[in-house]
């Protein structure tokens, strides 16, 4: 651990002598000693970690030192040793901010050992968040975080920079596995509100009748099993992000509820009165047209056009070009370093394979395909060979079966139909065919749903 700078602002020669003996026990302290508050003030610039201050000195008293200390910077922890026993004083320099208060006895410099601990420990936590904090904004660059340049790719960054310069609402779209959550977290940590919490929550992974009291939380009592009182996911989400993924899952009558809380910007725990006021940055996705949606009656029309804000539409990873390759390169490197292998490159063949494969998975599904590619390689080149589609995720052109057009036409629209959801709305859309087509072979079960 790097050297702890202390300040001690004594003007009693033979206590202050105490102080930075029994201080500097540690090595890792390095004491300046000072007899007035003037000298300890033109001596800031040297970024000490903590000054201990003597309530009473020639030049001021603690209270005023205390506060020319935290105008110049508020971050320096101030400990306070004096023979001034009034409760009265204590409170007030603890209501400005004083990490401790210490009485001048026989135990003050084995109190002061242990403040000084104790600050340095939250002095050693504070930077490891800042450092966690610097690497999550390094981390979530557009560019780091979201590989790529393919034109399509180019737009949605140009569509980040914007959503990161104001608080308006985002919802984003796109098939499952294109990223949406690391766009989410790039769009928080590139924001004003970065220092501050990014809190997911997965709309469908959670049982409708536990949502609520995931969202807003509830009281103590509130309902058979609430043993204490529960924050929601909303009120840890204050003055930072919340992202809802999957917002198209959310049960009608939790549609109004969240309505009613963006409205408000306020909530009201599940069994409670008191109101809570939020500060919350939304962000949305969905696999699902939220619009065709509100068409069939599933979303709210007023609660679609709350959380709309600024759509980001992700492209599909099929319609990003040479990015399957820039992917694909980068999730090797990625795979070796964290398995502590030598770096393996893919052939020419192999490259040629991946470009020709169609990825329904997206992102998610070729990081898988390279990773399963590395083990099965000869530990120098990833080979064609190497490169296995699974089977419910391999080629579903279905040109390499002898089928008359109508078997085609009704394999094709299974496919869309099976992967979103039965929607003939969203896939007669898909697929630019009448709904009446798609009803006609569900009737004359042609296609059976």
């Amino acid at each position: 651990m790097e050297g702890y700078s202390i300040f001690i602002v004594e003007d009693d020669p033979w206590f202050g002598e105490i102080l930075e003996y029994h201080l500097a026990l540690n090595p890792d302290y390095q004491i300046r000693r000072f007899t007035n508050a003037k000298d300890c003030l033109d001596n800031l610039h040297q970024k000490p970690n903590l000054v201990t201050i003597d309530y009473s000195l020639p030049d001021m008293n603690g209270v005023q030192l205390l506060k020319k200390i935290k105008e110049y910077n508020n971050e320096i922890p101030v400990i306070a040793i004096s023979g001034q026993e009034d409760v009265g004083t204590a409170v007030e320099l603890l209501k400005m901010g004083l990490q401790d208060y210490i009485v001048k006895d026989e135990n003050s410099k084995d109190l002061l050992w242990n403040a000084v601990v104790k600050a340095r420990e939250t002095h050693k936590l504070k930077n490891e968040i800042e450092q966690l904090r610097n690497e999550l904004e390094q981390k979530f660059d557009f560019e780091k975080s979201i590989k790529g340049n393919s034109p399509a790719l180019k737009r949605i960054f140009a569509l980040m920079e914007k959503a990161t310069k104001t608080n308006i609402n985002v919802s984003i779209t796109g098939e499952t596995g294109t990223g949406k959550e690391v766009v989410a977290k790039a769009i928080h940590y590139n924001s004003d509100r970065k220092k501050k919490s990014f809190v997911a929550v997965n709309m469908a992974a959670i049982p409708r009748e536990l949502l609520e009291s995931e969202l807003f939380g509830h009281e103590k009592g509130a309902f058979t099993g609430a043993i204490a009182r529960k924050i929601g996911k909303f009120e840890e989400a204050d003055k930072g992000s919340l992202f809802l993924d999957e917002i198209a899952e959310l049960d009608l009558s939790l549609q109004s509820k969240l309505l009613r809380v963006l409205q408000e910007r306020e909530l009201t725990r599940i069994g409670g009165n008191e109101k809570v006021k939020l500060d919350v940055r939304l962000i949305v996705a969905s696999h699902k047209n939220l619009l065709d949606e509100v068409k069939a009656g599933r979303f709210r029309e007023d609660l679609y056009y709350r959380i709309f804000g600024l759509p980001i539409e992700l492209p599909a990873l099929r319609e990003r070009g040479n990015d399957i390759l820039l992917l694909a390169k980068h999730f090797t490197e990625e795979f070796c370093r964290e398995n502590k292998m030598p770096p393996i490159q893919i052939s020419p063949e192999g490259r040629d394979k991946l470009m020709h494969y169609k990825y329904p998975g997206n992102v998610r599904e070729l990081k898988a395909i390279i990773e399963l590619a590395v083990v099965m390689s000869d530990g120098k080149e990833i080979k064609p060979d190497d490169i296995t589609y699974t089977a419910t995720n391999g080629d579903t052109s279905f040109l390499h079966m002898e089928m008359s057009l109508r078997d085609y036409t009704c394999n094709i629209i299974k496919h869309y139909l099976k992967k979103y959801d039965n929607d003939v709305l969203l896939v007669a859309d898909k697929l630019d065919i009448g709904k009446s087509t798609i009803y006609k072979m569900i009737q004359a079960k042609e296609i059976v749903i």
